[in-house]
């Protein structure tokens, strides 16, 4: 077969022209397209805050209590019976209630009015009956642990129910029979008059207003109601393993009032 050398040349010559057509187009690329951006670098997750939760600690900032009360509200602290709501510790023989955060600081303490009869339980139906119909032995405050819960009497007040079926709760005291000298038995220096209530506990109205409601007027709290005839660690069993704290030697003091 016959060789041709002109084709041969032209095949190289034009080979050569699309080579160098395409370093020239590759060449403009370059020129015309803006330079590649680098990956940006991930931005790190933001850290999960860390909650610190309050420490809980029995914080009485110097007010009088009496051993029975310290070492129980102790417990409470230490062991959450609590949970994360307010409580408070009616202190019968004292004729003081204390009310506390859900950590265990004092909020505030002050003198109340009690069931005019000695006694830690309460009649099996009484909260049934008219209250006319509850005779004078019957108007105990009873002792235990309740949960307590805001709501309404039969006077349309508000009232932090602590026995809702012995019709037991904390509310306002009451001035509507001046013989009973409510107010002057709140103010007197010692705890033997505070005795007059059908049950319920009696306390003073800025007192309620100012530390009663805020604490348990929104949401449920614990009320613990100290025995005066039994023994403590028969009404709340736990206390049984707990070490008492003595009593500084102020204990025996004058009450502190709201």
């Amino acid at each position: 077969m016959a060789h041709h050398p002109a084709a041969s040349w032209f095949d190289n010559d034009l080979a050569s022209g699309l080579r160098q057509g395409l370093l020239i187009g590759a060449a403009v690329l370059v020129l015309v397209l803006p330079p590649a951006s680098p990956l940006p670098n991930p931005e790190p997750a933001p850290a999960t805050p860390t909650r610190t939760l309050p420490e809980r600690r029995l914080e009485l900032g110097g007010t009088v209590v009496s051993n029975d009360a310290r070492l129980l509200a102790q417990w409470v602290v230490a062991s959450a019976d609590n949970g994360d709501r307010h409580f408070a510790i009616v202190d019968k023989r004292r004729a003081q209630v204390l009310v506390f955060n859900a950590n265990g600081r004092l909020v505030g303490a002050t003198p109340v009015l009690l069931g005019y009869a000695a006694g830690d339980d309460t009649v099996p139906g009484i909260g049934q009956r008219p209250i006319e119909q509850v005779r004078p032995a019957e108007r105990t405050t009873p002792a235990g642990r309740f949960v307590a819960q805001a709501g309404r009497n039969a006077l349309n007040e508000d009232v932090v129910w602590v026995d809702y079926d012995a019709a037991v709760s904390m509310h306002r005291v009451r001035v509507t029979t001046p013989a009973e000298r409510r107010l002057e038995r709140l103010a007197s220096p010692t705890a033997d008059d505070n005795r007059i209530s059908y049950g319920c506990i009696n306390v003073p109205p800025t007192f309620f207003d100012a530390v009663v409601w805020p604490a348990f007027g929104q949401r449920r709290g614990i009320v613990y109601v100290l025995p005066e005839h039994k023994a403590l660690e028969d009404v709340f069993p736990e206390l049984a393993t707990t070490v008492a704290v003595p009593a500084p030697p102020s204990d025996s003091a004058t009450r502190a009032g709201s």
